[in-house]
């Protein structure tokens, strides 16, 4: 019965910056370690960054780290992810997922509960 929505995605010129939003419901979200996933075409879906909770380490793949920044408000119950400095290779259709074991919050097999997606795609 968890529910993810995200929202955020679009068109936007290299360079330029959006936030994508990760609306959580139907369990306690303090509980759920969340990722950032994005799949490009053709290409695996890749996790491009984790967090466990709110002020825990994040994870971030090499492609964006020092680019992006992952982080999430309890009170809220939403994951966000800040990009900035967008590359055209940052195109894709990027998603959100929750998963219960906090302890593996980098591994992409522990996330069980999938946003719908939302496109991400850059400009050159």
């Amino acid at each position: 019965q968890v529910q993810l929505v995200e929202s955020g995605g679009g068109l936007v010129q290299a360079g330029g910056s959006l936030r994508l939003s990760c609306a959580f419901s139907g369990h306690t979200f303090s509980t759920y370690a969340m990722g950032w996933f994005r799949q490009a075409p053709g290409k695996e879906r890749e996790l491009i960054s984790a967090i466990a909770w709110s002020l825990g380490t994040p994870y971030y793949a090499d492609s964006v780290k020092g680019r992006f920044t992952i982080s999430r408000d309890d009170a809220e119950s939403t994951a966000y992810l800040q990009m900035n400095s967008l590359k055209p290779e940052d195109t894709a259709v990027y998603y959100c997922a929750a998963g219960l074991n906090y302890r593996d919050y980098a591994n992409p097999n522990r996330y069980i509960y999938w946003g719908q997606g939302t496109q991400v795609t850059v400009s050159s």
